[in-house]
């Protein structure tokens, strides 16, 4: 419970949910990995086109420390302590022609992960603080694909095992109000 609250009834999974930074590094087991990627699959796309695809490596593998250097170093200082971290690109064209969803897609595989995440008692943290022309080419993303961000999954851990300048900011952020984001008829914000 992350001491949230909203006036309306929507699900407390939302409101639990949030992005900590402070992780314990320990690995996750293939089941949940798997569950998680399994929830992104099943997210709703257009056309059914499932555009994301997601490339990852775990804490410990031959990869972590390519995977954690494609990161910008501020989220290099925290992320390197999580599970499991994963770049989800999306192809940006369906049938030949530009798809104008992909991302809005990938992003529903993103928060399909990021609730799985969450029910399997783990922290789902999404970043879009990567070097994107790195990961390009050290992961060899071709053309027609973009890589829209990056995310680390694992257990929530202490603060304290943050770098200083992390822990202060290790808590659960409020959102703006429904008026500032949602609005009958035209644009308003």
């Amino acid at each position: 419970m992350t001491g949230r609250s909203s006036d309306t009834n929507v699900d407390r999974l939302f409101l639990d949910r949030w992005s900590p930074r402070a992780f314990d590094g320990s690995r996750l087991s293939a089941e949940d990995r798997d569950a998680l990627f399994e929830a992104a699959r099943w997210a709703p796309s257009a056309f059914n086109a499932q555009p994301w695809r997601l490339l990852y490596a775990e804490q410990g593998d031959a990869d972590w420390d390519r995977f954690v250097g494609l990161l910008l170093p501020a989220n290099q200082a925290w992320a390197g302590n999580s599970s499991l971290l994963i770049v989800f690109v999306s192809e940006t064209t369906f049938k030949d022609s530009p798809s104008h969803s992909h991302s809005f897609d990938t992003g529903a595989a993103w928060m399909s992960l990021a609730l799985q995440a969450e029910k399997l008692g783990l922290r789902a943290h999404g970043m879009a603080g990567v070097d994107f022309d790195a990961a390009r080419r050290e992961l060899g993303v071709p053309d027609g694909f973009r890589i829209d961000a990056a995310a680390a999954v694992g257990r929530q851990a202490d603060p304290s095992v943050l770098p200083e300048k992390y822990r202060e900011r290790e808590k659960p952020s409020d959102r703006k109000a429904l008026d500032q984001i949602a609005f009958a008829g035209n644009f308003a914000g």
